[in-house]
């Protein structure tokens, strides 16, 4: 029996009609769609499925979206729990990581993703800032060229050949060109609201810490691998720690995925709309066997 890891993408994965067809072929899943509108207070079956798009990427709807659909994705999915021997999610998709693990309840989720996409929000809207994807050059040459460039640092290492840099803006562009000009196949500027995974989002992550630390957790029904460190985690209290400093800090994707290859993984399943997970998953681990489920 292959050795299985669960995956969960993380905010930018979202479009208008996510979720629709698997609530009509899974009414369970449309169930859960209306636990989450009770906890949010608006029908967000009706935001996913028909828009408006300005409103689905609202930072503090598409993460509670995002959150859900995944989850329901995975729910609707026949397998044997015991093939699986871990699970991980990129930035957002580790609080969908840990419900799927059993560490956190349904409802208990998507208020704590709700409230992180509000505070992130909000750190976006006080300091104009962005993020960019840097394609072909290795992480060293990345770091040397943008070293110095005032509050710019590195957000997430993907994959082998792509690394996401975020920051203020100004500064965020001429680190944009300090790569080119180290090499860089190409520079694309994401379409996020601010500079998730740096400093900037600062206030966000004491707010989330503060909420966090009234939150309950128990042990995880398998290995969660986290996004701060690349490694797997067994205890609460590591999975809270993980959560609480994942705003801030980079996104260690490429060695998470290399810590479920070393734990056995030969099949990877990416729960969510799109596929964002399964192309970065192929560049990191050339052997390995994705499918992705919506």
């Amino acid at each position: 029996m292959a050795k299985v890891a669960v995956v969960f993408a993380g905010q930018g994965a979202q479009s208008i009609g996510m979720g629709k067809s698997l609530c009509e072929r899974h009414p369970p899943a449309r169930a859960l769609f209306d636990r989450a509108s009770k906890v949010l207070g608006f029908d967000l079956a009706k935001v996913c499925f028909e828009g408006p798009a300005e409103r689905l990427n609202r930072t503090d709807i598409c993460q509670p979206a995002l959150l859900v659909h995944a989850f329901a994705a995975a729910d609707a999915h026949s397998f044997e729990r015991d093939e699986i021997v871990a699970v991980a999610g990129l930035s957002l998709g580790e609080y969908t990581a840990n419900l799927f693990a059993g560490a956190l309840d349904f409802e208990t989720a998507v208020d704590l993703v709700r409230k992180r996409g509000a505070w992130m929000q909000e750190a976006c809207d006080a300091t104009p800032s962005g993020m960019v994807s840097v394609l072909g050059l290795d992480l060293a040459k990345v770091r040397g060229a943008i070293a110095g460039m005032d509050g710019v640092g590195v957000a997430n290492v993907n994959s082998p050949g792509q690394t996401v840099i975020s920051g203020p803006n100004s500064p965020l562009a001429k680190a944009a060109e300090a790569c080119k000009a180290a090499g860089a196949k190409r520079c694309i500027p994401l379409k996020v609201a601010g500079a998730y995974h740096s400093p900037v989002m600062a206030p966000a992550q004491e707010k989330m810490r503060a909420e966090l630390a009234r939150t309950a957790f128990t042990a995880p029904k398998m290995p969660v691998v986290v996004n701060v460190t690349g490694k797997s985690v067994t205890d609460p209290e590591g999975l809270r720690s993980s959560l609480a400093t994942q705003i801030c800090a980079s996104v260690l994707w490429e060695d998470a995925v290399r810590t479920m290859a070393s734990l056995g993984v030969t099949r990877f399943l990416e729960f969510g709309p799109g596929k964002v997970l399964a192309g970065l998953v192929k560049k990191t681990v050339e052997s390995a066997e994705i499918e992705s489920y919506e």
